[in-house]
């Protein structure tokens, strides 16, 4: 699950020293009665990003997206959008626009008839309506298809129309909240390409919220992971997830084995940690965060650990563990392993299959090595 430090091919904007954010977040707060749904927020996302604001239910993601809308109004904080702050600035007056989970299409409504009912709001000119109707259908690949009712189209094209028609008022910001959460695995995955193309194409800067990580993974430049109203950590999937600046973090966005220890030594060359019920010292090749004699936690990537028989695993890799698999599932193009170390505790493992025809399968039972290397130890402060 691993990827580059950005989406492939997409633009960096961020990176320049004299990047100019589109929208800016200044210390935004939301409380509903006594419940704090979203505190001292501060965020910039710049233009033409596909940013992904990723957590679980209750994170907050949905109320901040509501208020980016003009839906709700923050209780504190600032709201900026292209240099004009959005205080009082009413949802339909915002050069914004927003995809629905629903995709809120009107079923009386023909296809080409809900993509121009915005800009048929807004007074639009014949000519203009009709000629960027048609820009739409073909962008979302619909052509044709513009006298059809909504009750007529699969799921993945009623999600096609939905963004057809949040993109024809060409907003400077769309919003999209968990806008493929209705669709099958295989139709969600498709979707989430073609909805980055779609971005790429017309250079808009989106805003997605969802809870799903590969989803995240797959379309976001950037990602920000929220938890309990607060941010938890910003950066592009590849940034947060090589390296997340805590055990939320490491766990929350992909699978990882958590290991409690104390720091043993540190230094420019990495550090030490003393594993909890473990008879062993981790190594890692970074420093870290917390002097020696600190509570740390070591997260491991399951896809960074090789496993082998004990008597086939050769010396190789900075941490090594013995143990005996416990469980195994098969997932066509992986293995997933758990193996149980003596004292109880149970380290998953993943594996490509095959990774090579003239290896010995493993079986439940059977004696193992666990092995990987410093730079996959990646020790948290908390």
């Amino acid at each position: 699950m691993s990827l580059a430090t950005a989406r492939p091919g997409a633009a960096e904007p961020w990176r320049g020293s004299d990047a100019e954010p589109l929208l800016r977040i200044f210390g935004v707060t939301k409380r509903f009665g006594g419940h704090v749904a979203v505190e001292d927020v501060s965020l910039d996302i710049h233009r033409g990003e596909f940013f992904a604001l990723l957590g679980g239910s209750g994170s907050g993601k949905s109320t901040l997206l509501r208020m980016l809308a003009g839906l709700l109004e923050p209780d504190a904080g600032r709201i900026v959008l292209d240099g004009q702050d959005m205080a009082g600035v009413p949802a339909y007056q915002r050069p914004v626009n927003m995809m629905f989970q629903s995709y809120a299409l009107f079923p009386h409504m023909t296809v080409a008839q809900n993509i121009a009912f915005g800009l048929r709001m807004e007074g639009a000119p014949r000519p203009v309506i009709r000629d960027r109707v048609a820009e739409m259908l073909a962008l979302v690949r619909m052509e044709g298809l513009g006298d059809r009712r909504p009750s007529a189209l699969s799921g993945g094209q009623r999600a096609r129309i939905a963004l057809a028609r949040a993109l024809a008022k060409r907003p400077k910001l769309l919003l999209l909240d968990e806008p493929l959460s209705a669709l099958d695995k295989n139709l969600r995955e498709s979707m989430q390409f073609e909805l980055r193309a779609i971005q790429d194409r017309t250079g808009t800067t989106f805003v997605i919220v969802t809870h799903d990580q590969q989803e995240a993974m797959t379309m976001a430049t950037r990602l920000a992971v929220m938890d309990r109203g607060t941010l938890a950590q910003v950066g592009t999937p590849g940034e947060v997830y090589d390296h997340p600046n805590s055990r939320f973090t490491a766990e929350f966005l992909g699978a990882a084995n958590i290991l409690e220890g104390v720091v043993q030594a540190t230094g420019p060359g990495g550090a030490r940690i003393g594993a909890t019920g473990i008879a062993m010292d981790i190594r890692s090749d970074t420093p870290a965060p917390k002097p020696v004699g600190s509570r740390v936690f070591v997260a491991l990537r399951p896809e960074r650990l090789t496993i082998a028989r004990a008597d086939d695993a050769m010396r190789h890799g900075d941490n090594r563990l013995v143990g005996r698999v416990r469980e195994i599932a098969y997932l066509g193009d992986s293995f997933i392993y758990h193996v149980e170390l003596e004292g109880g505790r149970v380290i998953r493992v993943s594996q490509p299959n095959p990774r090579r025809m003239t290896e010995r399968p493993l079986h439940g039972g059977d004696p193992v090595a666990i092995t990987w290397d410093a730079q996959a130890s990646m020790v948290l402060p908390e």
